[in-house]
């Protein structure tokens, strides 16, 4: 039972996969292409969660001050 849920969410996730391939057009890549595309894009949404994470807290303050939301 538990074995027929792994195998439909494995194929649920393939599909999801393949969508992302054919909606972003990296089917028509090579693998290693795909590969290098795959690593910048995961490089840059890591730094941009990271940064937000960072640096939004201080941006959030201040706009909450400078509107004495906050004091």
């Amino acid at each position: 039972m538990a074995g027929m849920g792994l195998a439909r969410a494995w194929k649920q996730m393939s599909w999801f996969y393949y969508q992302y391939l054919l909606v972003t057009a990296l089917y028509m890549l090579e693998p290693w292409e795909r590969t290098v595309f795959n690593s910048m894009l995961v490089s840059v949404v890591g730094m941009a969660l990271y940064t937000g994470y960072v640096f939004m807290p201080q941006h959030i303050m201040a706009i909450l001050h400078y509107f004495e939301i906050v004091q």
